[in-house]
């Protein structure tokens, strides 16, 4: 074997592993109660470890559940930057009643290709002590994926009642013009020679 087929090998795998070693990222996500009067500033509730290569093995670092008023049913969860005073990803309304007895709340992140948060959201399953001893606050990533690309310079066949029918397949060569196929046979031997 040549130095010149392993390298670019090698080079990709010490790449690849770099990665993996490094993509290793952690998110704060911040609670605000909705109130009619002025709310307090977002409280930190929890921190979640995540790889964006293996989003199945993000665990929970750190949840503290903040004190809120008594009056606070509805509250607001998602990143938020305290220096700008302004939040960092969508944010999603959730009832208090995620963390009340019985249930176990699942922080669910979504995050881009590069592990930038770009929402958060605060779900509640209900506890089944014979299936699980795990009552803690579960974490959840999902990875944002790329959509379906559009197919470009594709004619729309509309059926007989205006709505999208079947395109079809396209002819071939020898469907599209069977006819001047024929012409030139039936000519070729209709055609006179020298008259002998």
């Amino acid at each position: 074997m040549r130095l010149t087929t392993i390298f670019p090998g090698l080079a990709a795998l010490v790449f690849y592993s770099t990665a993996l070693a490094t993509g290793d990222q952690t998110a704060a996500l911040y609670i605000q109660p909705i109130s009619q009067s002025s709310p307090p500033a977002p409280a930190l509730l929890a921190e979640i470890q995540y790889n964006v290569f293996s989003p199945q093995d993000a665990q929970v670092a750190s949840f503290e559940f903040p004190d809120l008023p008594e009056d606070t049913k509805t509250f607001r969860v998602g990143t938020y930057d305290a220096a700008t005073d302004a939040w960092t990803s969508s944010t999603s309304v959730a009832s208090v009643d995620n963390f009340g007895k019985g249930y176990s709340p699942a922080l669910i992140l979504t995050v881009d290709l590069e592990g930038k948060v770009v929402g958060s959201a605060c779900r509640a399953f209900k506890i089944d002590a014979g299936q699980t001893r795990d009552f803690g606050p579960q974490a959840v990533v999902r990875v944002v994926e790329l959509g379906r690309q559009p197919e470009l310079n594709k004619p729309v066949v509309l059926g007989a009642d205006g709505k999208k029918g079947d395109v079809g397949e396209e002819k071939t060569l020898l469907q599209k013009y069977w006819w001047v196929m024929l012409i030139v046979v039936l000519l070729t031997l209709t055609g006179g020679g020298d008259g002998k």
